[in-house]
Order: C-alpha cells, then structure tokens, then sequence
C-alpha cells in the first residue's frame, strides 16, 4: 500500500501528532522567560516540566482504555481541551505553583490524550494489519516533523512579543486537533477479536492474556530501555559536550540531526517491520544502537563526531516506536491496543524517568558519565537479546459474523 493510499484518519493522526508533540518539544525555550517572570530559577520550570512527563505517562494506560472503549475521537476532543486550557492557563497564571496544575497537570494529561498511544490504536483499526509497522512509522515520524514546524513559530513569538501570547496561540492550535479528531470516528466492528473459545474478547480477558504472555513482559522491558536512552541522551548530552571543552552550539547540531534523521529513521524501520519480522528488526535496530553508542564513547569528542553521533543515533531514535506498537498489534491485535499499548508506554516513561535521573546522580558520584555511557551501551546489547525469544504469533483470531 502507497503511503498516499492510506485512510484520511492516519493523515488527520500524522496533523494531531505533529501539533500535540511540537508544542511539548518547544516548552525547552520557554524556560528562560517563564524563569525570569517568576523569579524562581530553573529548577521550579524543570520540576513542572517533570510533573508532566511522568503524568504523561501515568495516564497513559486510562486514556487507552477510554479510547478502547469510546474510541480516539472522543479521547483526542477531551484531550486538547485539556491541552488548551492548560497552556491558557499558564499564560495567564499570576502564582508559580500554578505550573504544577496548568503545565504539569493539564498538559500532561493532553499529551496522553493527543499522542503516539491514541493515534496509532485508532490507525491499527484502518490499516490493513500487513500495513500496519509501515502506518506506525509515518505517524511516528510526524513528531520529530513537528519539532520543525512548531518551535521556529514560537521562537518568533518569544522574540517579536511575549511568552504569555506564545502559549496563548498554542492553546489556539489545540482547537485544530478537536478539528482533526471530527474525522478520527472509527466503528468498533473491524477490530473486534473472538477469544479462543470464540467468545467477543472483553478488556479484563485481554488484560488477562497479555500479562500472561511472557512476550508482552519482554516488549515492555525493551520499550524501557529506549526510553532509559532516549532522555539520558537529550537531557545529558549537551553537558558531556560541553565537558570536553565543545560549544554549545554543537550540542544544539547534535540534537538538530536527532531530530532530522529520526524522521526519515522511524519510516525507515516501519517499512523493514513489515517487509521482515519485527522482533528481528527491533534486536536490530538495538544491536546499531549498541555500536553507535560505544563508537562514540570510544571515538574522540569532536565536532564531527558529535554531529555524526547525532545522525547514527537519530535514525534509530524512535524507529522502536513502530516496531513496539507493531508488535502489540500484531500479537492481541487491535481491539484493545491502545490499553496495552499505553501500558507498555508507561513503561517506557519509567524508563526516561531513570535515565534523566541516573545520568545526573552517576556524575554527581564518580564526576564523570563514563559509567552512565557503558551502561547504556550494555542496556542496547540486552535489549537486543531480549526481542529474540518473543512469542510474536497471534493470540486471537478476528471475529467472524
């Protein structure tokens, strides 16, 4: 299936996501401003910041069984009026603390509500299932595209006006997403599986079923893997930089190139996921990982080799994304996958939690990131061994009339 073929509600999904994730990429230049306004320093905008990440994924798992069960359209509407009213109401917040509700609480909240967990289960229900990594990747990619599209537009705001009017236009642009999920309407029917037994399977069967399944285990504890290196790397890369003497504006490239090629990236491992088994392509696409990582721990920080780290690590950025949902899918199928889904997210954000966390405590011990490095070098060789002996034959057989 062309990429131009696929149903209007993927596109409708690719516009959410690069709205909903290009708002939360560009929060990073607000924390100057919104520091300064307060006069708090920076570590309260962080700890908001925080507040958000780590709720983004704690609801993950409840606004996937919403979705499951009310289906995307209304999850994605409640969502950006969350969304909305929690960028409104930080522009017009007139108390620090306020963050922790406004930018943590509510933005959160819509996050779960508007992103990858909640557009790709409504797009595992329109693409046919041989389609389906390739569908996730094109999605996938649709966030790393909205860090292009968006923080340049709020840098202009910031320069030419206020942070305030900034945020207020963000909450303006989360009207476009409610617009967006008017044609994200999905019948349940299509999706429906019948258990074994060829009884309608219920949420708490499938429940059930996934914990008992020692694949689902393995997914989760290589989806938390990539989230362990993925926030290490953005949060702690541009310090180990400048450690070794390199100016910020190489960090800067570096994480540009992240984000470039892990549009093209997560495509790139998509299509492999439907062409070849995706349990063989995730254990390879960490086993690339694990000679990036190592061949830059190695190497000599230098310019170059920053900004080539940059690249080799941004194509297989989140190329785990539709190759993880894609397993999901293809194991329970799409009746519930956004539950089980967004459970496996959480796990992920645990993950980014620990690596953002780990980074700065082994530092602050040994005064270097050496270990922190190796130990993700040696977390990509596991997670490589870990997608080996899953189980990725299907468990349910779609219900027949």
């Amino acid at each position: 299936m062309s990429i131009f073929r696929f149903p209007l509600l993927v596109w409708m999904g690719i516009g959410t996501l690069i709205i909903s994730l290009g708002i939360r990429q560009s929060f990073g230049i607000f924390m100057m401003p919104i520091s300064m306004h307060f006069d708090t320093g920076r570590e309260f905008f962080s700890l908001a910041i925080a507040v958000q990440n780590l709720l983004f994924g704690a609801f993950q798992p409840f606004v996937g069984m919403a979705a499951d069960r009310w289906g995307a359209q209304k999850v994605i509407w409640t969502g950006a009026i969350a969304y909305g009213l929690g960028l409104y109401l930080t522009s017009i917040a007139v108390e620090p603390n306020w963050l922790y509700v406004s930018l943590g609480a509510l933005v959160g909240l819509g996050l779960s509500a508007t992103s990858y967990v909640i557009v790709l289960g409504a797009v595992a229900r329109v693409v046919p299932a041989e389609h389906t990594a390739k569908a996730f990747g094109l999605t996938t990619a649709a966030g790393s595209f909205g860090m292009f599209a968006v923080i340049p537009g709020a840098q202009y705001l910031l320069s030419e006006f206020d942070w305030q009017l900034a945020l207020q236009v963000f909450a303006m642009l989360c009207a476009i997403m409610m617009a967006f999920s008017c044609f994200m309407k999905v019948n349940a029917g299509p999706a429906s599986s019948a258990s074994p037994d060829g009884r309608e399977l219920t949420l708490r069967q499938a429940l059930r079923d996934a914990f008992r399944h020692r694949g689902y285990w393995l997914i989760h504890m290589g989806f938390f893997v990539c989230g362990f290196h993925v926030m290490f790397i953005a949060t702690h890369l541009p310090s180990y930089l400048a450690d070794k003497g390199l100016p910020g504006t190489t960090a800067a490239m570096a994480l540009a190139y992240v984000g470039i090629f892990n549009i093209f990236g997560s495509y790139f491992w998509g299509v492999m996921g439907d062409k070849f088994s995706k349990r063989y392509v995730m254990c390879a696409l960490y086993l690339v990982r694990t000679v990036v990582i190592a061949g830059f721990v190695v190497l000599p920080v230098t310019t170059e080799t920053a900004a080539l780290f940059g690249g080799a690590i941004g194509f297989c950025w989140l190329g785990t994304v539709p190759l993880t949902s894609g397993l999901v899918r293809q194991i329970f199928g799409a009746r519930y996958m956004s539950t089980l889904y967004g459970l496996v997210f959480f796990t992920h954000q645990v993950g980014s939690f620990l690596g953002a966390w780990f980074g700065g405590r082994i530092y602050d011990y040994y005064g270097s990131y050496e270990p922190i490095w190796w130990t993700t070098v040696a977390l990509a060789f596991l997670a490589a061994l870990i997608h080996l002996p899953v189980n990725d034959e299907p468990i349910y057989q779609p219900k027949t009339a």
